[in-house]
């Protein structure tokens, strides 16, 4: 395929994935238990925008209809794109960076950390608003940044940041919060349901103020990696190999491993640990637009969007008025896809 014909087909392949993401943000924002129309709901959505707004009549919408898509559907759908979008970026990333197919944005530990801040929270009570996000919300956050400090730390030698003891520092922390959270919850007891239900990943108190302070870390994240998605592209072809081309491996790597910790953290600390997003998605694009960053990475990032949408609606909608954590939907797809990847390598080490 030619340079102009692959233009051609990534911009008509962004165009069909944009049209079906706004698509999808109508539709899941239609399905509930509050019966409301595709229609009302388009009327609603289309109403947000300033320059269509003011031609939209929405005298046959009820303002209960109209409370429920603006204030608890619509923020939950964006912020599960959000999330969704976070995650399969920061993927991406670490696949490239380990040059491992099956690294995934929490292979650092950075889950376990903030797991671990948000269960003290809620054993110790803390309600405290902070910036008027949520205490529990606070405490994820500021444990998986602490992880990702002690990881680094424990990883790092002398200026440089080997892959490979980085992976074995992550999965050794990770560990130990893993066992340190089940004390907490074999000690408090009464809590173990509310810890439980975290760690599983949820959006279901998603609200506008979460929404506003996750899309910063993520969209900012998002376009800082993007800068460097020909080193990424370089780095695959081996470490030295890359240095010996002009780029300064150790710095890059660094740079991306503390922007993608943050968004990883970011995202960890309003929605729990969701899983296998960030391993699947990748690849599964992979195979439409090819291994270059350049294209791979804004691909990712809307495919990481529409998984974490369809997945989240499957969460609220399947059993209702229940409501299914979207981790185990997340893994539902995920880890059939894993051991996929599993067999597939061991093929190729055969």
């Amino acid at each position: 395929m030619s340079f102009i014909n692959k233009k051609k087909y990534y911009n008509h392949l962004l165009i069909i994935i944009l049209l079906i993401l706004f698509m999808l943000i109508i539709l899941s924002s239609t399905l509930g238990i509050a019966n409301i129309t595709f229609i009302q709901t388009m009327k609603i959505l289309l109403s947000k925008f300033p320059l269509v707004g003011k031609f939209i009549n929405l005298q046959d919408i009820s303002n209960t209809h109209n409370l429920i898509i603006s204030n608890i559907r619509l923020p939950r759908i964006i912020l599960s794109a959000t999330i969704g979008a976070g995650l399969s970026i920061v993927g991406c990333v670490f696949q490239a960076i380990f040059k491992n197919p099956m690294a995934d944005p929490y292979v650092l530990g950075i889950s376990s950390g903030s797991a671990l801040g948000a269960s003290i929270a809620i054993v110790i009570g803390f309600q405290m608003t902070v910036l008027g996000i949520g205490g529990i919300t606070t405490f994820a956050f500021l444990g998986a940044i602490l992880t990702t400090i002690t990881v680094y730390s424990i990883a790092k030698v002398g200026t440089k940041l080997p892959t490979n003891t980085l992976l074995l520092a992550g999965v050794s922390v990770s560990f130990l919060l893993s066992s340190i959270i089940s004390l907490i919850m074999i000690f408090n007891r009464e809590q173990v349901e509310q810890i439980v239900f975290w760690t599983m990943g949820s959006v279901s108190s998603a609200n506008w103020k979460q929404v506003f302070s996750l899309l910063p870390f993520v969209l900012i994240g998002c376009i800082l990696i993007y800068i460097f998605a020909r080193d990424l592209n370089l780095m695959l072809t081996g470490d030295e190999t890359a240095a010996n081309l002009g780029i300064e491996v150790e710095k890059v790597k660094k740079v991306l491993l503390v922007i993608s910790s943050l968004i990883i953290a970011a995202c960890v600390s309003v929605s729990g640990i969701i899983g296998f997003v960030g391993l699947i998605i990748p690849h599964m694009v992979r195979m439409l637009v090819g291994p270059d960053h350049r294209v791979l990475l804004p691909f990712t990032t809307l495919g990481g969007a529409l998984f974490m949408i369809v997945a989240d609606t499957l969460a609220r909608t399947l059993i209702p008025p229940a409501e299914i954590p979207v981790g185990a939907i997340t893994s539902i797809f995920g880890a059939p896809y894993f051991i996929y990847l599993l067999i597939k390598n061991k093929k190729k080490v055969m």
